[in-house]
């Protein structure tokens, strides 16, 4: 759906983004995380044809970017959420909506029913009528989220979609987002917000200027830290450490108060046999459980953080 070779942008003597090279496909979800002027909002401009390449290209369903007829049709085709929502404030809400609307073109009749069914999914149907500058911050970003897709694009790009916002006005713009992804539709989203990235996106790519990382969070996350079992004991004895560090499959056994720590391949099969060896060596299980990491981990071990 959406294909990067070697995409560079320099601005003078900046290099914004640098070699980026990477596929995102149908019906993915894929986010972007890096710090502020990492390259994120310039690869979206990019790939969104507001701005051409300095290097490389890129190809948004077959379309390439900075080349006409196709930049057109790239247009056509996605729905973009900015950094700044970019309303025209002393306009209605709907009638924002329907401005736009018309320049895609769509009929009269799918504007209405399409509108009303944006609207009211980000419960803003009631307020329709209202100027947009009487909104607060969260209501605004909800009338940008739906005017990027009042078309019903096949692609949606999304620069910070929850920032700045409320936790309840977050949360109902990540449910939303949720139902779009039910639904299938490819969404290429830049976040600040791990918790976001880890919960909604299929795979994602850690940036600075060049592309460090990607794969989905639990990928990142076992590629750093493989996957750990935690053995919480009555009492914790040498004996028991002794017999699990004997199991060949048993990595980087470590212990912490009355608890066990220890790297495994594949806990399904070996968890089993770890307890029966903990037991035969006379120690008490209280619970054993698995080490989650997070991928805020992730992030701040490859920015440096």
């Amino acid at each position: 759906m959406i294909r990067m070779e070697n995409l560079t942008r320099t601005f003078g003597e900046v290099v914004a983004v640098e070699g980026l090279t990477l596929e995102v496909d149908e019906g993915e979800v894929f986010g972007f995380i890096g710090p502020n002027g990492a390259g994120k909002t310039t690869t979206t401009r990019m790939l969104c044809c507001l701005i051409k390449p300095t290097y490389g290209t890129a190809f948004v369903k077959g379309n390439e970017i900075g080349k006409e007829p196709d930049a057109l049709n790239i247009r056509r085709i996605v729905g973009l959420l900015p950094e700044a929502p970019g309303l025209y404030e002393r306009l209605s809400s709907y009638k924002n909506l329907d401005f736009f609307a018309q320049l895609y073109d769509v009929p009269a009749v799918k504007r209405r029913e399409r509108i009303k069914e944006l609207l009211e999914m980000l419960g803003m149907w009631k307020r329709r009528d209202e100027p947009v500058n009487t909104f607060s911050k969260g209501m605004k970003q909800k009338i940008a989220i739906s005017r990027a897709l009042v078309h019903d694009p096949e692609i949606l790009f999304l620069d910070e979609p929850t920032a700045g916002l409320d936790p309840r006005a977050a949360k109902t713009v990540r449910d939303f987002l949720s139902e779009l992804k039910q639904e299938g539709r490819t969404i290429f989203l830049n976040t600040h917000n791990l918790v976001e990235a880890e919960r909604l996106c299929d795979r994602v790519g850690v940036i600075n200027t060049k592309l460090i990382a990607i794969g989905s969070p639990k990928e990142l996350k076992e590629r750093f830290w493989g996957r750990t079992t935690v053995v919480q004991l009555k009492k914790l004895s040498p004996n028991v450490v002794a017999a699990v560090k004997a199991l060949p499959f048993a990595k980087n056994v470590r212990t912490e108060d009355n608890s066990l720590l220890i790297d495994l391949a594949k806990p399904e099969d070996e968890n089993s046999e770890v307890a029966e060896v903990i037991i035969r060596s006379g120690g008490e299980i209280q619970f054993m459980s698995e080490l989650k990491h997070t991928l805020e981990e992730v992030y701040l071990e490859l920015i440096g953080g």
